[in-house]
């Protein structure tokens, strides 16, 4: 769907990597350009004293897309970048804004060069303001500084650490959507633009409905333990072969005599404990012992039957491994084969859409460091002695 697209992603970790990653499975062509000694990333398992067999986390992001290792702190290799960028259609970055200036490679200065180029900036805190300059991934930017740890922190505990990349690939999807938009405004007008993307931003829209009543409200609820939720219907359950279920409740009363009859707690019904929303809220710890027992009493296969019966929602609490053979998620096209280096493949996750009947998976492997180093230099018109020289001299590897 994106062929014919050329994205030039100058850029390390996993936010601005994981768009390009995505924009690659539907078509488009990522060239990333790393650094010498390739993206940090590569490292991941290492740096965790894990022995580096392969990594699936780079590979993730970086599937079907180009590698190049050029030095932009020597000039040709900045130059070799220029040229990359002449090319291209979408810049993608998450340099920090001093590094780009320094380098001559700020918005201003390239969007000067190349009007028609989408500049696409991934930050951890926006391009303006104090921080703007600061280093920020997703733990601190995203987590931390947007509110979403203290929100998921539960009452008077501990702040709970952010899963691997969680916020970053959040932040992927919104710099594909901003990008896309981008590219439809330049049909219109003829001309590029700034995208200006950051984890900040894109924390406070994923924590929005919270913070949207703590704007107008002053305040929002804490994390509560089971027995002390606002909603005792809203709540996790353990069933009697010691499956959790995540349970919900539409809105309104109507839920509440389903989930009664599903139960076999019919009389709890008119229960002045329990008969409104509020008396229950009032009477929780009560009504989720009282649920508690009657989810305890039988497997999951029975309670499954039973609320699906009365169209309750809820789902199985699974672990990631029963997660990725979900045949649900199969079926949804969650999992998708990424093509190896040896002409096998190996499963992995989805881009997050799926285009029924458009070929919209991996392209191929994740790039080898600087495997594509010298095609592209090729492309861009360098001669064979040049190349050899941009080797020679440490500006491409």
């Amino acid at each position: 769907m994106l062929e014919g697209l050329r994205i030039v992603e100058y850029a390390t970790y996993i936010a601005a990597p994981g768009a390009g990653g995505v924009m690659a499975d539907w078509g488009a062509d990522v060239i990333k350009v790393e650094p010498p000694g390739g993206d940090p990333i590569r490292l991941f398992f290492s740096s965790l004293g894990v022995e580096e067999t392969s990594n699936p986390v780079f590979d993730m992001d970086n599937r079907g897309k180009r590698g190049v290792i050029l030095d932009t702190s020597k000039e040709a290799g900045r130059d070799a970048l220029l040229r990359l960028i002449d090319r291209a259609d979408i810049f993608l970055t998450n340099v920090r804004p001093g590094g780009l200036q320094r380098a001559g490679l700020d918005h201003e200065t390239v969007l000067k060069r190349c009007p028609r180029l989408i500049y696409a900036t991934l930050t951890g805190y926006g391009l303006e303001g104090p921080d703007a300059d600061r280093p920020g991934m997703d733990s601190a930017a995203f987590w931390a500084r947007s509110g979403l740890a203290a929100m998921f922190r539960p009452k008077d505990g501990d702040p709970v650490q952010l899963r691997t990349a969680f916020g970053d690939h959040v932040a992927s999807l919104a710099i594909v959507a901003a990008v896309l938009a981008a590219v439809h405004e330049r049909r219109n007008t003829g001309r590029g633009r700034l995208v200006d993307a950051s984890l900040l931003r894109a924390a406070h829209y994923v924590g929005a409905s919270d913070l949207a009543i703590q704007h107008t409200r002053g305040r929002v609820a804490s994390n509560r333990a089971r027995k002390d939720v606002p909603n005792p219907l809203i709540n996790y359950f353990k069933t009697a072969d010691n499956h959790w279920i995540s349970l919900l409740q539409r809105q309104g009363e109507k839920d509440w005599p389903k989930l009664a009859r599903a139960l076999k707690l019919e009389p709890l019904v008119d229960d002045p404990r329990f008969a409104s929303s509020r008396a229950r809220r009032e009477n929780g710890a009560q009504l989720v012992d009282l649920l508690d027992a009657a989810f305890g009493r039988r497997p999951l296969s029975d309670i499954a039957a039973a609320l699906d019966a009365e169209e309750m929602v809820w789902a199985p609490v699974l672990t990631p491994s029963e997660a990725v053979s979900d045949p649900q998620a199969i079926a949804a096209g969650c999992v998708v084969r990424t093509p190896t280096h040896d002409g096998a493949s190996m499963p992995a996750p989805a881009a997050p859409v799926r285009f029924p009947g458009a070929d919209d998976g991996p392209k191929g492997p994740s790039p080898q460091p600087g495997e594509h180093t010298r095609e592209v230099l090729a492309e861009l018109g360098y001669s064979e002695a040049e190349i050899d020289a941009f080797y020679a001299s440490g500006a491409a590897a």
